[in-house]
């Protein structure tokens, strides 16, 4: 009887510390990497060789931005072309717009509104992106992919 009460209290201990480290440190806080991000960004654009962005395209990666870190993509996914630090568990999504095509066999707006990929479509899915989420977060990676 005393091991098999060890034994679940160890369990308990052990999924605990795995659901911390997971969720708590590898995913990490999705609101810190917002800033992280949006300051990155805006230090690449002030060094920049005086080339000056159209406010809107700045508007629309903020925008973009935001929704990627509220819907959790950062968790796994970067966009190093636009200086968007994130996981490194899926792929960089700087080349998305013109690859995921190629890879997933449809466009990247149909793939967001249905993803062919097992993960994808459970993030999806419980997270899905609106109409005008979408369209910011295509703009944004159609900026990206010309970088």
């Amino acid at each position: 009887m005393n091991k098999a009460i060890i034994s679940f209290v160890v369990s308990i201990v052990i999924g605990f510390g795995l659901g911390y480290l997971v969720f708590g440190v590898i995913l990490g806080d999705s609101d810190n990497q917002t800033q992280v991000a949006q300051t990155e960004q805006t230090d690449k654009a002030t060094e920049s060789e005086g080339q000056k962005e159209d406010p809107k395209e700045e508007t629309a990666t903020v925008d973009a931005n935001n929704i990627l870190s509220s819907k959790g993509c950062l968790g796994c996914h970067a966009v190093d072309k636009l200086g968007l630090d994130g996981g490194a568990t899926g792929p960089d999504l700087s080349k998305a717009f013109t690859e995921v095509e190629g890879k997933h066999g449809k466009s990247l707006d149909e793939f967001l509104k249905e993803p062919t990929s097992a993960v994808m479509s459970s993030v999806i899915g419980g997270s899905p992106l609106t109409d005008e989420e979408r369209a910011q977060v295509l703009d944004m990676l159609k900026q990206a992919s010309e970088k």
